[in-house]
């Protein structure tokens, strides 16, 4: 009797542990105690520990809200035994993502945006640091991001997220879009092609010869350059490509506003000589985005300021009306590159671009299992994790071919006519967490619909302007916390300097310009530039501290 007795309690045993472990591996949170560690729980190292068994994880993402069940995430599904819950605002990311902070409703994994909100996070502790489970379990994420980790650190040295979009490409971002054809009527074509920067006087007898022999287009007055008035960022930053302007204007090792660089002033006078000559269109400062492009296609603009790929409507439908079908491609805009005067071409800044990625991807203090996260992070940072995210099923939209990837021709073809809905359909480039900028150990890139099929816009793009790119990332988000009184500051100097940069450009004469940017100048100090200087300085030395 006492035998059977005891082998039934060891039966009831066996099914008591049964029973609880069938709980705790259908993916569910445990409520978390208070005072707990965040750091993730020690594991044998057994097969629990190494497998794919199914676990769903709920994951924002400020950018996309499609649901996890396309071809892509299938494939990743079965990779990793992960599959997601997609939430993502209809209304504004950034309310949502207050509101949540707030309230302590936190999804399993985040995609935020870098900069206050990720910040806040952080601060909040409402995500967790990675450092530990990136050298238990993240051996693909320290070979990929590699020193970016480094760089990607909070101020108490952690790393609490992993970027996408990181690393620097040599990729152009502003430029002086002229038209090709027009370029080569006016006697440009030499340099139409062939990667040679324009002076400012050549770009400026350009305008000019424009006005004189191209006075109308059927019947309409020609404009020899236009802006877009609701992308003051494209105008300025074009010009200050120019003119080889940094982000700051570094001087005895502290940094000040933009606007306090010589060549700043320098930059206005310039661009206010072109107004007073009639060379840019009179209603700039007002045109919104649709009444920009209408202007651009309608045949009547040889040229303007811009990021390249934002003239993609215009450039469509000048193809699409131009007279001989043999020149559609000359018949758009092409980006180049103009130097100022003294300006060494190789140190012009049409291209900032921070190394450091758009968003961040956390995990969060709601997640009960932290190590299947950070090893579903892990296949994703892969090379083999790129290219699904990126190109797709192997077997079904590319193909292994003499140890390179090439996508079949049926998806160049798919995202060419429906770039969205293909998306959708496919889930490739549906999702970008984690992705790398460049090429993978084949040479074929990483973004196979930005990089691996080059349209000519693009192409010469990267011909005028790549060797202008610089990385940004040592200046980034260098500005007071928000909600601080310096915030406030900092509001208010942007607002002035949006102000008077318009009525800088369109003074009737560069002594007007001059006095406005005087004034402006006192406007900013009241404002309190000198205060946020400081804070530039001294974040800027403690991000140069924190990176060595």
């Amino acid at each position: 009797m006492r035998e059977k007795g005891l082998f039934r309690f060891t039966l009831l045993l066996v099914l008591l542990a049964a029973l609880l472990a069938g709980c705790s591996s259908n993916g569910a949170k445990a409520p978390a105690d208070e005072g707990a560690s965040n750091a993730p729980a020690e594991t044998d190292g057994g097969e629990d520990a190494e497998g794919n068994e199914p676990i769903n994880f709920t994951f924002f993402d400020r950018n996309v809200g499609d649901s996890f069940d396309n071809p892509v995430a299938k494939k990743i599904t079965e990779k990793t035994g992960v599959s997601l819950e997609i939430q993502q605002p209809t209304g504004n990311p950034a309310e949502k993502l207050n509101l949540m902070l707030a309230s302590n409703d936190l999804p399993d994994l985040m995609a935020i945006s870098r900069g206050d909100i990720l910040d806040k996070y952080i601060a909040a502790g409402a995500l967790i640091p990675l450092n530990d489970l990136i050298d238990q379990y993240g051996p693909n994420i320290k070979e990929m991001y590699g020193d970016m980790l480094n760089k990607t650190r909070h101020t108490d040295g952690k790393n609490y997220y992993l970027a996408n979009w990181y690393g620097l490409e040599q990729y152009p971002v502003f430029g002086f879009m002229m038209r090709m054809d027009v370029m080569k009527e006016l006697g440009a074509g030499d340099k139409a092609t062939n990667g040679e920067p324009f002076t400012a006087e050549e770009f400026v007898a350009l305008l000019k010869n424009y006005k004189e022999k191209v006075p109308t287009v059927d019947g309409k007055p020609t404009i020899a350059m236009t802006f877009n008035g609701e992308n003051m960022g494209a105008v300025s930053g074009t010009f200050k490509g120019m003119f080889g302007m940094m982000p700051y204007y570094e001087t005895n090792g502290e940094l000040k506003s933009d606007v306090r660089d010589p060549k700043y002033l320098e930059m206005i006078k310039f661009v206010n000589s072109l107004y007073t000559q009639g060379l840019i269109d009179p209603e700039w400062a007002t045109i919104k985005t649709q009444q920009y492009e209408q202007k651009l296609a309608s045949g009547t603009v040889f040229a303007a300021t811009d990021a390249f790929w934002n003239l993609g409507k215009p450039n469509t439908v000048l193809k699409e009306e131009a007279a001989d079908p043999s020149k559609q491609d000359e018949s758009q805009f092409y980006p180049y590159k103009v130097i100022a005067p003294g300006v060494d071409p190789a140190k012009t800044t049409f291209g900032p671009k921070s190394s450091l990625g758009w968003d961040g991807i956390g995990i969060t203090t709601q997640n009960a299992d932290p190590v299947r996260a950070i090893k579903f992070l892990d296949f994703l940072a892969s090379e083999e994790g790129q290219y699904l995210m990126m190109w797709g099923v192997e077997g079904v939209h590319w193909d292994m071919k003499d140890g390179k990837h090439v996508p079949r021709p049926e998806v160049l073809e798919g995202f060419k006519k429906d770039w969205a809905g293909y998306s959708t359909e496919t889930g490739i480039r549906k999702w970008t967490w984690t992705i790398k900028n460049g090429p993978g150990s084949d040479g074929t890139p990483y973004d196979l619909i930005g990089r691996y099929e080059t349209d000519p816009v693009s192409a010469l793009a990267i011909q005028n302007l790549a060797d202008s790119s610089f990385d940004t990332a040592i200046y980034d988000n260098l500005g007071p916390s928000g909600g601080t009184p310096e915030a406030i500051m900092q509001t208010k100097v942007g607002e002035t300097t949006a102000k008077y940069f318009p009525r800088m450009i369109m003074a009737p004469s560069e002594a007007d310009a001059v006095k406005l940017y005087e004034t402006m100048m006192k406007e900013l100090e009241a404002a309190g530039l000198p205060a946020l200087e400081k804070i530039y300085t001294e974040n800027y030395n403690k991000r140069k501290e924190l990176w060595n």
